[in-house]
């Protein structure tokens, strides 16, 4: 197996004018001999490397998904189809999140949302490479929601309850995990980190929800959904590569349409919405809880205009609102009207 191995390796590692990209199979295959460690930590970290310096195409991150799918978990489906957010997992530094909030208020309005990631585990807090950032999970703690114990049965019943779902990879994944200390060692994200941006731990239909940074990144993610099958998707170039719009510039996203071979684009500025365009800073997790906290109970807060202006876009993008407006106007009121927060106490009910 890994001589076979090494020959991936020789095929994206040959330099600029003489390496070749994997065929979807072939990608397929390297993921699986790196998860099952068929391959040796030489040849993986070889790999790893070298594919990101090569840039993987959308049918390698396709071959790297159906593996994915092979052997990683999958909340089953559910009546209605779901919106799957596609967030970096080595977390944020800079800017203050606001996905948890948006995911809220998707779920308040009945449009069920997955989220996906790593991070703290249970008393023990440790953050993942290459940027080390405040992960997902740390948030949810700090907001009374720990999903670090929760077995795949528990966390669907959760799903299903209260629309939404959250797949921790170190719990419900574990293959996963045996990848993170090359990502230490590296100092680089692979291009597995490319790929779990649009990975789709869903069983039923889902709505693809993936931030990016670097603007051929939009066209590996459509190539790759498309051979997957997948037509409904949104790429945002969002706050540090999230789903998170920002405010100090035009949002600029990508949007799926009747025909797969065309990318609708979309440029939303937030002064046009009468937003200020500055973003809220990341200081500490605490004053980030604190912040949330008052965005729950409706108290008026940059971090509130954050709120608002993300909310405004997914309930529209959801179909839950016909603009944009109407959904900055439909996410003012979830929260005024308790309703956002009693959907976060519905969850903590039946985590106790």
């Amino acid at each position: 197996m890994t001589n076979k191995f090494r020959e991936f390796i020789q095929k994206v590692g040959s330099g600029s004018h003489t390496s070749d990209n994997l065929t979807r199979a072939e990608a397929a295959t390297a993921t699986k001999m790196m998860l099952l460690a068929e391959a040796t930590p030489a040849q993986i970290g070889a790999f790893l490397i070298a594919h990101r310096i090569k840039r993987p195409t959308g049918e390698e991150l396709a071959g790297m998904l159906d593996t994915y799918h092979e052997f990683g978990p999958k909340l089953s489906a559910i009546a209605q189809p779901v919106i799957v957010l596609g967030i970096p997992y080595d977390g944020r530094t800079r800017t203050a999140p606001i996905n948890i909030i948006t995911a809220l208020l998707l779920a308040a309005a009945g449009q069920p949302v997955i989220m996906h990631g790593g991070g703290a585990s249970g008393e023990r807090s440790y953050r993942l490479p290459t940027k080390y950032g405040l992960p997902l999970i740390e948030i949810w703690q700090g907001l009374g929601i720990d999903w670090t114990g929760l077995s795949l049965e528990q966390t669907q019943r959760i799903f299903e309850e209260t629309g939404i779902g959250f797949i921790y990879t170190p719990k419900h994944f574990p293959l996963n995990q045996t990848l993170w200390e090359y990502r230490d060692q590296l100092g680089k994200r692979p291009p597995l980190a490319t790929m779990e941006l649009i990975w789709c731990p869903y069983a039923g239909e889902a709505h693809i929800i993936a931030g990016f940074v670097h603007p051929p990144t939009e066209a590996m993610f459509q190539a790759a959904l498309g051979l997957r099958g997948i037509t409904k998707y949104t790429f945002v170039k969002g706050l540090e590569g999230s789903c998170d719009l920002p405010r100090d510039r035009t949002a600029i996203i990508g949007l799926s349409s009747s025909n797969p071979a065309i990318l609708t684009r979309l440029q939303l500025s937030p002064r046009e919405y009468g937003f200020t365009t500055k973003n809220v800073p990341l200081t500490t997790t605490e004053e980030l809880i604190k912040d949330m906290q008052g965005v729950l109970t409706g108290k008026a807060s940059e971090l509130m205009q954050t709120a608002l202006w993300n909310g405004g876009f997914y309930l529209w993008r959801s179909e839950i609102c016909p603009d944009i407006q109407a959904g900055i106007n439909k996410a003012a009121e979830l929260i005024t009207s308790g309703i956002l927060a009693a959907k976060l106490h519905q969850i903590k009910m039946l985590l106790s």
